[in-house]
């Protein structure tokens, strides 16, 4: 008996071990077909947790409903200095021997100190009348296609290609575990800060208040960042300004000269910035928003054979100081074959009809505008249309970072201006150096795409990677102006006089 049920179990084994290997099979092809469907449709199927959103239309709408309610609710997590102060050199003191004993112990300690990645950020955090309340403002007037500048541009969508400073900031205060960038990390101590980021909307502001309410707002936000141990301690050398629309925060501006701005270029002609506010040293530029939608890798194959047109421009052809260029190029350029020239405005409509012209288009016009950029330059780059740039006193965008000859045709004005020299040189680039220009186009068009959540490579990550290779400078500058001993310059001695000055000076006398 025994003899047959140990057959039996003998005989019932292999079967066991048939069906489990068969179940095992399955469930193997099950997953392997469930990585198939994943790796070969990962939008459509399974839908990401954080999908990325380029409109800040669409950005700004989620972010007021879920991440501002937060803003308000939430307890103050930082040391920002709230209302006046009893003994404001007594905390600006403290604060530098905070930042003197990490920075002694990080030299030590670190190895490449004092070149810091990622960058540490202090974000202040503002009352909201100079952040949710005007985020708020533009959200509930931005279907208001009437509001236009005096020249008839739409003002939402002026603020809308200078949101930098809503995309920097929506990044900086997110969640740590849904931000993406690796260049830059959000600190709540002031002694533990790289730089300190000023979160007001500056642009909003003055398009949408009435002129001396916005002039009232600014004096109150110089005072309240001014206000600040870390402004008082560096001056504010250390300090983030987005300052990216040429007339905002102009009645205040001479007063934070020694900060970072952050501007859409650096006019050099003295028409938007006095002489000296600005420099490559101190401040960085940054992209437009681009206008038009992102032309991405199946557009471009699809509109390759369709790109018929050589040079397409379509904008205002009377524009002032380096603008002024436009007139003549167009002069030039009219009736020319296989160039469309056309007057359009930025308006919904001129929103598409640029964007079908870029993309039927290989080379698009970019000549200076008021300024000598404009957001031009990145609807060509995002349409995969390669920017013909006539703008002698252009500052381009992660300059340190980017290599702008791979993706634009650069010429200067006066060469761009000669009967049939323009058109004669785009035509004398062989078919191979065209495809190349279009392919680094591809690769570079990432590079100028704001979003929510901020991507790498984009340009809020570029940002950050740029502003690192400031921070030793700044150092500099700032124990530099702390070094002399308070009160001491009140009598100028030989070791401080400069000789060659022309001021008069109570020793000139003996000196002679």
């Amino acid at each position: 008996m025994a003899g047959k049920q140990e057959n039996h179990h003998h005989r019932t084994l292999p079967i066991f071990k048939s069906k489990t290997l068969i179940l095992l099979t399955l469930t193997i092809s099950s997953f392997s077909l469930l990585a198939i469907i994943l790796y070969t449709f990962p939008s459509s199927s399974v839908p990401s947790p954080n999908p990325t959103e380029t409109s800040f239309v669409a950005s700004l709408e989620q972010f007021l409903i879920h991440n501002a309610p937060k803003l308000i609710t939430s307890p103050a997590r930082d040391d920002t200095v709230r209302g006046e102060s009893d003994d404001d050199d007594d905390l600006k003191r403290k604060l530098d021997e905070k930042v003197f004993e990490r920075e002694n112990r990080l030299l030590s300690e670190d190895p490449v100190y004092p070149i810091m990645f990622p960058v540490k950020v202090y974000v202040y955090e503002m009352p909201k009348k100079f952040t949710l309340d005007l985020l708020w403002l533009f959200h509930n007037t931005y279907k208001e296609t009437s509001n236009a500048t005096s020249n008839g541009s739409p003002v939402h969508r002026l603020i809308e290609q200078h949101s930098v400073d809503y995309w920097l900031w929506a990044d900086l205060i997110s969640p740590e575990s849904e931000r993406r960038l690796r260049s830059v990390v959000r600190v709540h101590k002031q002694e533990e800060a790289d730089f300190f980021y000023v979160p007001f909307f500056t642009t909003i502001s003055f398009f949408l208040l009435e002129k001396e309410q916005c002039k009232a707002l600014y004096r109150e936000a110089l005072k309240w960042v001014t206000d600040q141990p870390a402004w008082k301690r560096s001056e504010g050398r250390d300090h983030i300004f987005p300052i990216h629309h040429p007339w905002s925060f102009k009645t205040v501006r001479k007063f934070v000269k020694n900060a970072i701005w952050l501007l859409p270029d650096m006019d050099s002609t003295g028409n938007w910035y006095k002489p000296g506010q600005v420099s490559l040293e101190k401040d960085l530029v940054l992209p437009y928003v681009p206008n038009v939608d992102r032309c991405d890798a199946k557009c471009l194959s699809d509109t390759a054979p369709l790109r018929t047109t050589l040079l397409f421009f379509r904008g205002r052809l009377k524009r002032n100081a380096g603008g002024k260029i436009r007139a003549k190029l167009g002069a030039e350029l009219s009736g020319v074959k296989d160039v469309i020239i056309t007057e359009g405005t930025a308006g919904e409509g001129g929103k598409l009809a640029a964007q079908d012209g870029m993309r039927r288009s290989l080379f698009c016009l970019c000549p200076a505008g008021d300024t000598p950029s404009s957001a031009r330059l990145f609807d060509a780059i995002v349409s995969g249309c390669i920017p013909v740039i006539v703008s002698d006193e252009l500052e381009l965008p992660f300059e340190g970072i980017l290599d702008y000859k791979k993706v634009a045709v650069i010429v200067s004005s006066n060469d761009a201006i000669q009967p049939g020299w323009l058109v004669n040189h785009l035509r004398s680039l062989t078919p191979s150096q065209v495809k190349q220009f279009q392919s680094s186009l591809a690769q570079y068009s990432r590079h100028f795409l704001y979003s929510s959540p901020a991507q790498p490579l984009g340009p809020e990550d570029l940002t950050w990677r740029m502003i690192a290779g400031k921070l030793v400078n700044i150092k500099l500058h700032t124990r530099r102006s702390q070094r002399v001993v308070k009160g001491s310059r009140s009598i100028c001695r030989c070791d401080c006089w400069i000789p060659n000055s022309t001021v008069s000076n109570s020793l000139t006398h003996i000196l002679a």
